[in-house]
């Protein structure tokens, strides 16, 4: 009897020890994947993929928020994304190129040109700017744009506004290659004509600002140049109160009055020559202007001259009310913005 009842508080024992050690295992397994308290982990060092992340590297980062993606793709191959156009590089090795790119703060409305405005000498010997005016216009400015794309340099374009909308796909050519945009009114009428009020001066100003960044479909450049040079006392003072820098010249090419491309390279040489830097003014309406500009940018280059592109520390900020004239005037059709595949389908070939 003894013997049984000492056997019986032996089982109970030993299944009690058991039961004992089972909780203590599972309860320190369940604790390393609970939830640590707000304390607790802040009592933790960080974890080696967060050290990582902190270091702000963009390799490592990327390396790591790779590895997911790499596993999906073993699992389940994803198609493969489209290759990532490399930046062009200059095709010329001997290319005139930009030496230097400046941003103009435009508030206030600073002049340029010392035709016009003395304040602001900011080239250097040797250094010139090159300005277009007029465009856009078929044939010459894309011929424009070429003979600077083949000597990897960059210019100011000054639109019209008209031109803009008629021809919107070459300005925005233009953008798209890196070169500058500011304009040079609705029409091109001279600012300072007898009869011309301040008001019709005022649209003239704006509406090419508006029309510009229609055919663009971003805002501009605050870069004006006045045409014909003609500067009225009032639209200057107008135009510093917009915040738009007013451009003048330093030297004018005459391209058009010039009867051969040839002309226009000594015109711009001689002068260049001679005052050893400066803003070049010319026009991409011209058709001897493109003509004349890959041998133009060959002297320059030959000459020891480089080029400066000027830039804007913000864009436009265009009116309302001249937006919308210039589409009442342009008599633009009304744009769909649905997509082509739901417009034009093909049922039969």
């Amino acid at each position: 009897m003894r013997n049984a009842l000492g056997l019986m508080l032996a089982s109970v024992l030993a299944a009690v020890v058991i039961a004992a050690g089972g909780w203590f295992y599972y309860s320190s397994r369940a604790d390393q994947g609970a939830p640590k308290t707000i304390a607790a982990r802040a009592a933790d060092p960080l974890p080696a993929q967060a050290k990582l992340a902190a270091k702000d590297d963009v390799a490592t980062t990327a390396a790591i928020a790779a590895k997911p993606a790499v596993m999906a793709q073993a699992a389940a191959p994803a198609p493969a994304p489209a290759p990532v156009q490399p930046k062009q590089a200059c095709a010329n090795p001997n290319a005139l190129g930009v030496s230097r790119v400046v941003e103009i703060d435009t508030t206030g409305g600073p002049g340029f040109g010392f035709d016009h405005f003395k304040q602001f000498d900011f080239l250097t010997e040797k250094e010139v700017v090159l300005t277009f005016d007029d465009g856009p216009w078929p044939v010459n400015t894309p011929n424009v744009l070429k003979a600077l794309a083949d000597e990897c340099t960059k210019g100011l374009f000054f639109s019209v506004g008209k031109h803009a909308t008629y021809h919107p796909e070459i300005l925005r050519q233009v953008l798209a290659q890196g070169h500058t945009v500011g304009t040079h009114t609705w029409s091109h009428v001279n600012l300072n004509k007898k009869g011309m009020t301040e008001q019709q001066a005022k649209e003239e100003i704006e509406k090419g600002f508006s029309a510009v960044r229609l055919a663009l479909g971003a805002p501009p450049a605050p870069f004006f140049r006045f045409p014909q040079l003609q500067h009225p006392p009032a639209m200057v003072t107008y135009l510093g109160t917009r915040d738009i820098a007013m451009f003048s010249t330093d030297l004018d090419s005459f391209d058009f009055k010039a009867s051969k491309p040839e002309k226009i390279v000594e015109t711009v040489m001689t002068k260049v020559n001679k005052l050893g830097k400066g803003i070049i003014l010319m026009h991409d309406f011209q058709k001897h202007t493109a003509e004349a500009l890959p041998a133009l940018l060959a002297q320059l280059k030959a000459g020891g001259f480089k080029v400066v592109q000027m830039k804007a520390k913000a864009p436009v900020a265009t009116l309302a009310e001249y937006d919308a004239e210039v589409v009442k005037d342009a008599k633009l059709p009304t744009v769909s913005a649905r997509p082509v595949s739901s417009v034009v389908q093909t049922v039969a070939n």
